[in-house]
């Protein structure tokens, strides 16, 4: 009998781990196997009670992955600013003023202005306004001070001169007449040309198509049907071979004739001694370049070395360099042979000016014909070069040129030889403007 209950308990012990193993979901392995009866007597084991499966909670709905952020947009494009159009430089004007505003006026010996004077009579007379005066001109005693003075304020009228902005001061420069040593034909040291104007240049006066185009010019050449700008001045020494056929002397130094053109005018000395006068016959129309300015902006030279004697200095220094210095200025200018001596009577000896005449060195200036009627006196109230000395001159407006524009700008004529050059290429001066015209004659007309 405790046979049979031992047997009992150990059936319902094994039971017993069964159901914890199937309740814990994990099937158990006894730690060691029930003995087994040698000769049980089967014994009805009830069915395991099968546990219900466990309720997992469903998963928790996974959160949706926040939107990847959008990527930034790329900056707008900034428009280009389209710049204002330049405004157009208001022209300048001449303003009536009383003869005691002229700075100096009563100090000038103006005598001396007699001679230019004559000349611009000999252009000028038959132009309105100026019949009366250039006719008291000739019966003028002209050594007495007095009486040229009054003839002045008797016949003319002053006019101050003011830049389109309405200032009243501008750069006064200076030119002269140098002296080149050349020959008539090429050989030796004489390598460089100087040319007269060639046969393809064509010169078109606007004024003849519109009057309010007066003392404009377009230069060019033909290609083709087209009239196209004329050759610069790399472009000609590119076609050397041809223009030299056009040449008039050869120099022995490439950078006389340069400043030959920028004077635009010399005397010419020939190997036998006898000399003659080169004067301005043309322009191949590109504007004019300093060459000064050019060696500043290079660095190679300070703007208060950029005299004609400091840019000739640099050269000397530099000659393989020479070629691109003068390349730098497109302007060309052509030459024509004029005899040396008085062209007539009472007239000064001198080159002749964009007026026709000769012009007087110390009594005539270049100004911009557009500003300035030429012919005209005008007083001139400046400095001398490189100095605060004040110099106050009546002068006659007989020339133009190049790098001569504007309302108070102008090129004082200071003569011939080495001695009016260094004055000349040492003239940087500030000063002011009065345009004396004949009574009754107004800007303008």
């Amino acid at each position: 009998m405790f046979q049979q209950i031992r047997l009992r308990t150990a059936g319902v012990l094994m039971m017993v781990t069964l159901l914890l193993a199937a309740c814990a979901g994990t099937p158990q392995t006894p730690s060691r196997p029930a003995p087994k009866p040698e000769s049980a007597p089967a014994v009805s084991m009830p069915a395991p009670a099968v546990c219900p499966p466990l309720q997992t909670p469903a998963p928790a709905a996974a959160a949706c992955p926040a939107c990847p952020a959008a990527p930034a947009c790329a900056a707008c494009p900034v428009c280009p600013t389209v710049p204002a159009p330049e405004a157009k430089p208001l022209p300048p004007k001449l303003q009536p003023a009383e003869w005691s505003a002229l700075e100096g006026w009563q100090d000038d010996d103006l005598r001396e202005s007699l001679p230019a004077l004559r000349a611009s009579c000999s252009a000028v007379a038959n132009k309105p306004g100026w019949g009366e005066p250039c006719a008291a001109l000739v019966i003028l005693d002209p050594n007495d001070r007095g009486a040229v003075r009054a003839f002045y304020e008797a016949f003319f009228r002053p006019w101050q001169l003011l830049n389109g902005d309405g200032s009243d001061q501008g750069l006064i420069t200076g030119y002269y007449e140098p002296l080149l040593k050349a020959s008539r034909s090429r050989g030796g040291a004489y390598r460089h040309a100087i040319h007269a104007v060639p046969d393809d240049l064509l010169v078109i006066d606007l004024s003849s198509v519109n009057p309010d185009l007066k003392n404009m010019r377009l230069r060019g050449r033909l290609e083709g049907r087209k009239v196209v700008p004329y050759w610069s001045r790399a472009e000609l020494d590119a076609r050397a071979a041809e223009l030299d056929r056009k040449a008039l002397f050869w120099a022995a130094d490439a950078l006389d004739v340069f400043f030959l053109q920028v004077q635009g005018s010399g005397q010419v000395e020939l190997p036998d001694g006898s000399r003659v006068r080169v004067g301005y016959a043309d322009q191949n129309g590109h504007p004019y370049a300093s060459i000064g300015r050019w060696l500043v902006d290079q660095g190679e030279l300070k703007l208060e070395q950029a005299s004609m004697q400091g840019i000739r200095e640099w050269a000397r220094a530099n000659p393989s360099r020479v070629p691109a210095l003068l390349a730098a200025n497109p302007s060309y200018v052509f030459f024509r042979e004029l005899p040396i001596g008085k062209q007539a009577p009472g007239l000064p000896e001198g080159p002749l000016g964009a007026l026709g005449v000769p012009i007087a060195g110390g009594r005539v200036v270049a100004v911009d014909p557009r500003a300035v009627p030429l012919g005209a006196p005008v007083w001139l109230s400046t400095t001398r070069p490189n100095s605060s000395q004040p110099l106050r001159r009546l002068m006659m407006a007989q020339d133009t040129g190049g790098a001569i524009k504007g309302g108070v700008r102008a090129d004082f004529f200071w003569g011939f030889g080495p001695e009016a050059g260094a004055q000349a290429g040492r003239m940087k001066q500030q000063g002011r403007m009065w345009v004396l015209l004949p009574n009754g004659v107004t800007p303008g007309n």
